[in-house]
């Protein structure tokens, strides 16, 4: 009698769907669910994609960053996620450990991180824009000629502080939420502090940007603003020396001389009483908010201290000024300072 022989078929069949199942699972976990960002020392990575970028253009970047354990799985899993037809610009943070599924969902969804855009301390708006263009994508001229085709906006328009943009924001987008914070800044309470003094927001910048380049001392702003809002109130020419730097347009004078007094323009406020026409600087806010709660008192002038510490010494008459003001030109002597 035959023995009848052994069928291996439908093991074998076991065997070949295990094998399917565990190759397609491991590829699942190295192409989808493993780490694939790795940053050196674990530090959160930048990446910049700009407007009309393309697929290539961010597999570029990625591979110019050095963090991708593979570009391989990437590649496949973006191409699988269609990817290549998503491309939203923009900053995206890349963190160590982060998996393929992770970024390549980030990327395709436009998942962008904000930007913290500050400024300060800029004289010019053409100082602005460079300092806003290193921190968003949209360049310095795009700015400059958004700023000067708007009438309605000016360097007063600006106010220094720390603000939150995407970074693909471009100049259009950029003046229209300065413009809505600056509505917020000038809230009822500081308009009615402008008021009180006579003044309207914009002659409240330009004033405060004078005290801005007077002192470095926040603590001595208001008591600079009431001299100057004393001779305002007196019908007297500010005499302001920073304005005569700003109109000489060299911002290296540290010793206003006489010479630098006859120069002529509308910023020269030695020859033309009232506020100049426009700010000196872009004014911060502490600055602004010293004049609109300006000291009430009885000084008109006031002179750098001969210790040369930045602080002031402030009088009320000009003979007490003039003594003032000759232990600061002999300070200066003294200490080599001509111009």
């Amino acid at each position: 009698m035959r023995r009848r022989r052994k069928s291996y078929g439908p093991l074998m069949i076991i065997f070949v769907v295990i094998g399917i199942v565990v190759v397609f699972f491991a590829r699942n976990y190295l192409y989808i669910s493993k780490p694939i960002i790795k940053t050196a020392d674990g530090k959160d990575v930048s990446l910049y994609i700009p407007t009309n970028a393309d697929y290539q253009y961010v597999k570029n970047e990625l591979a110019s960053l050095n963090v991708l354990r593979s570009k391989n799985a990437f590649d496949w899993l973006a191409k699988r996620s269609h990817y290549y037809e998503n491309i939203h610009p923009g900053r995206y943070i890349l963190t160590d450990g982060m998996t393929n599924q992770q970024l390549v969902n980030m990327l395709r969804m436009g998942h962008q991180t904000p930007v913290k855009v500050v400024f300060n301390n800029m004289r010019t708006v053409e100082q602005l824009a460079g300092r806003i263009s290193d921190q968003i994508e949209a360049d310095s001229i795009s700015i400059i000629n958004e700023i000067n085709n708007n009438p309605d906006v000016d360097a007063t328009t600006f106010i220094p502080n720390t603000y939150e943009f995407y970074w693909n924001t471009d100049a259009d987008d950029f003046v229209d939420k300065m413009i809505i914070e600056h509505k917020h800044f000038w809230n009822d309470a500081r308009l009615q502090k402008a008021k009180n003094i006579r003044l309207t927001p914009k002659q409240v910048s330009i004033l405060a940007s004078i005290v801005d380049k007077e002192t470095t001392k926040t603590s001595e702003m208001p008591r600079i603003a009431g001299v100057y809002l004393n001779r305002i109130n007196k019908h007297w020419p500010l005499q302001a020396d920073p304005t005569l730097v700003y109109a000489l347009g060299d911002y290296s004078i540290r010793r206003v001389l006489d010479v630098h007094k006859k120069i002529d323009s509308p910023y020269n406020t030695y020859k033309y009483a009232g506020l100049p026409p426009g700010p000196i600087c872009i004014p911060s806010i502490a600055a602004i908010d010293a004049v609109l709660n300006a000291e009430k008192h009885n000084y008109y002038y006031f002179c750098a201290k001969d210790d040369l510490s930045g602080y002031h010494v402030f009088a009320s008459n000009i003979t007490d000024h003039n003594r003032n003001a000759e232990k600061y030109r002999k300070a200066l002597n003294k200490n080599k300072i001509y111009k």
